[in-house]
């Protein structure tokens, strides 16, 4: 299952030449993984506070390969790509509305960390087993 939402391209996420910022990027793909969690009924402060849960990025592989502009409408796309017992990876893309090529693609392999210690912890089942329902939706 692919998760998406719209963003729009402010005056501040440009640089001089009005053109997104590479590091915006990774802005607008942090927000694609919230949302992605939240459509799939985990708020990432609810993991906090009641399953000592937290998420970390381990690394990121970014390629860009269209500008997007000052005003764009974007999309960015999400998918759950694989899942061990403590890590995710999170396959996503932004997308110009309109145009079906995309302008940023990335995978994202995320950590999943006790938030009391910062060590790897397995995540909580529920979530697990979201996780995997996702990844099977998309086969």
């Amino acid at each position: 299952m692919r998760f998406s939402i719209p963003v729009r391209v402010y005056y501040e996420d440009t640089d001089a030449g009005g053109v997104v910022y590479y590091a915006n990027y990774l802005k607008y793909f942090e927000r694609g993984r919230t949302e992605a969690l939240r459509e799939m009924g985990f708020n990432q402060d609810e993991l906090i506070r009641r399953q000592d849960t937290i998420f970390a990025v381990r690394s990121m592989e970014i390629n860009y390969l269209k500008p997007a502009r000052f005003n764009d409408a974007l999309t960015v796309l999400t998918a759950v790509a694989e899942s061990k017992k403590a890590a995710v990876v999170f396959e996503q893309s932004v997308l110009r509305d309109g145009e079906p090529r995309p302008l940023a693609a990335a995978a994202a392999r995320i950590a999943c960390l006790a938030a009391s210690t910062l060590k790897p912890k397995a995540m909580p089942p529920a979530l697990a087993q979201a996780i995997a329902e996702t990844i099977q939706q998309r086969r």
